[in-house]
């Protein structure tokens, strides 16, 4: 479904040089992945006869179990899409090769050796086998068939399942093999290991899985051999691994005494997106491989998998701190570096009590910190118009003046009055003329302000609004440096959050007062209570939302149907189905409609993986159209 498959790690239980019974175990969990509707299960190294047989390598018994064992495991995948990969020892032109056996559906798929053959320490791998790196366009015949053998081997399942092979050591080597078959386009990588456990190895091996994935840009299974192979010298704890570009998505227990399995839901077809958006990924040449054909490797129907409502937000509270403060830190040093460069002696801000103009304000005396000037010279203004409240009012009041800024206060409503009469608009009528008028206004108050003290006009507009156009053109849509505009809306809270952490009581209570106010622009008049009716969210929609939007439709370019899908899973019990499905339709017509703002925008600080600069990472025509994306939520 959407590009994802199951994928499944397995580490039986063994008996060291008993095939038989190493075969009965597979067979078992094989089983138990494929009634788990896995596309793909990977075993541990050598698995058939076990890695730690050592000398009993070289003894024709072993060898002939071996063989008849993956008769039998080929005779248990008949009728089965599901690719299994077990290991074991083979003989090609008088040499012993450690090798993965990919089969499928009764038959054998292709061999691939193992590349690099550890001698250090615990390993004496080149005492039995021979390194198979420069094996290509070969076979090696098993049960009178002729099968494909080499390091040149991808597996192809459908697209986007791609399948590369390595065993254990491949990953250690300075090039790992699934480097030269990500290159290559495989999607998927499966490991069959055998690496023994000593102090802090096991949080290593998950660095190097993770790590790899993440240059590879793809799927990775990981299965090590487990408890019951031989502790003559070492002992090997069965960890297995499951990897997403450079995510751990799944991992075992080490040291179980019983069979164990585990299964997770990988996203391949974003693997492809991601690899298509990073051009360094397709400046690296494509070595040559042959491609098995594979029965088309099916899907999964029901998929498990979390996701977080808030993708730009890390859940993890102290990696969340870190996140922020190095964003806050990227805004000041931007907004700094510009101040000096522009030789300006003061910044000028509009300041509304809201959270975006708060979270500028923060950075502006950050940066003036940061180059040591006088914050007197940061010339906050307060524009109170038709529709401020007493409460945004009051806070952007007390928040320059506890701050220590300079601090104007504009009424923006006789100006208004006069522009309405100019332009020969009844002020009675609250449509996007009289809002924009006052957005005008106070951008055109700005800009004189910034002239007349020598400034520059810093710009309070976030990722949210310029991904959804929310903004009046030449309004508060221009300024002359945009602080926020890397920063989404879901995220900007966090920010304010952590920087509320770093100041006295006083300001920090205002601030989490800051946070708590309704989004709304405040350009409506108030009701007879004195609040705005106007509620940001009720006309656009929820911003958790269409940050989720923009999240996965810039970042992977998902279909709107997958993310209407992905929606529904990640806010489960807090929207239905059709109001997501209403709010995305929404996003996508403004954000296609609205790509004549972004095209001009100011420049800003990138402070995550997604920007909608049209300098850098985001060009689109203005005049795009939107109806195949809509056509296919319906």
């Amino acid at each position: 479904m959407f590009g994802y498959y199951r994928v499944a790690s397995a580490v039986p239980i063994i008996k060291v040089a008993d095939c038989a019974y190493n075969v009965n175990q597979t067979v078992e969990l094989l089983e138990e992945a494929r009634a788990a509707g896995s596309a793909l299960a990977v075993f541990p190294e050598l698995g058939i006869t076990g890695y730690s047989c050592a000398d009993l390598f070289n003894q024709t018994t072993l060898l002939r179990t071996a063989l008849d064992g993956l008769r039998r495991l080929r005779e248990a995948t008949v009728g089965s899409p599901m690719v299994t990969i077990v290991g074991a020892p083979l003989m090609h032109a008088n040499r012993l090769y450690n090798c993965a056996v990919v089969l499928q559906d009764g038959a054998y798929r292709g061999i691939v050796p193992k590349s690099y053959l550890p001698t250090y320490r615990e390993y004496y791998e080149k005492r039995w086998f021979t390194s198979g790196r420069d094996l290509r366009d070969a076979t090696l015949q098993l049960e009178g068939i002729d099968v494909p053998f080499g390091v040149d081997l991808l597996f192809a399942g459908g697209d986007p399942f791609l399948l590369g092979i390595e065993v254990c050591e491949d990953l250690w080597a300075i090039i790992p093999p699934s480097s030269y078959q990500a290159m290559a386009g495989a999607t998927l990588v499966a490991n069959l290991s055998a690496s023994v456990s000593v102090v802090a190895k096991h949080d290593y091996r998950r660095q190097l899985v993770s790590s790899q994935s993440a240059r590879c840009m793809a799927g990775y299974v990981y299965a090590g051999a487990g408890v019951h192979e031989s502790t003559t010298d070492v002992v090997y704890g069965g960890h297995s691994l499951i990897a997403e570009n450079g995510h751990i998505v799944k991992e075992n227990l080490p040291y179980q005494r019983r069979n164990n399995l585990i299964h997770a839901d990988l996203d391949l077809e974003r693997l492809v997106m991601t690899r298509q958006a990073e051009t360094a990924f397709a400046d690296h040449p494509q070595p040559a491989f042959r491609r098995i054909p594979l029965a088309a490797v099916p899907q999964s129907e029901q998929v498990e998998i979390h996701l977080p409502m808030h993708p730009f937000v890390p859940s993890d509270p102290a990696v969340r701190d870190d996140h922020c403060r190095e964003i806050f830190q990227i805004q000041s040093a931007a907004l700094a570096r510009r101040l000096q460069h522009a030789m300006a002696t003061s910044a000028v801000i509009g300041v509304s009590g809201g959270l975006d103009s708060t979270l500028a304000l923060l950075v502006c005396i950050k940066a003036f910190e940061l180059i040591d000037r006088d914050l007197r010279h940061i010339i906050a203004v307060t524009m109170p118009g038709y529709g401020t409240t007493d409460r945004t009012y009051r806070n952007a009041v007390d928040l320059c003046h506890l701050l220590g800024t300079e601090f104007l206060e504009i009424d923006i409503r006789p100006a208004c009055e006069q522009h309405f009469a100019d332009i020969g608009h009844d002020p009675a009528i609250h449509d996007t003329t009289y809002e924009n008028v006052q957005a005008r206004e106070r951008t055109q108050l700005l800009m004189d302000i910034a002239n007349k003290h020598g400034g520059l006009v810093i710009g309070t507009g976030d990722l949210s609004e310029i991904a959804l156009g929310w903004s009046t053109y030449n309004g508060d849509h221009m300024s002359m440096y945009a602080v926020n505009c890397g920063v989404p809306k879901t995220l900007i809270r966090y920010v304010i959050g952590w920087a509320a952490e770093q100041h006295p009581e006083q300001i920090r209570n205002l601030l989490r007062d800051v946070l708590d106010t309704p989004i709304t622009p405040e350009l409506l008049p108030r009701n007879e209570a004195g609040q705005n009716p106007q509620h940001t969210e009720a006309v656009i929609g929820p911003y958790e939302l269409h940050d989720f939007f923009l999240y996965h439709a810039i970042k992977y370019g998902a279909t709107p149907a997958k993310i209407a899908w992905l929606a529904s899973i990640a806010f489960s019990g807090h929207y239905r189905d059709d109001e997501i499905r209403k709010w995305l339709q929404t996003f996508l017509r403004r954000f296609f409609t609205n790509q004549f703002k972004r095209s001009c925008v100011p420049d800003g600080p990138k402070v995550g993986t997604i920007s909608l600069s049209p300098r850098g990472d985001w060009r689109m025509p203005s005049d795009a159209d939107s109806t195949a994306w809509l056509a296919d939520l319906h």
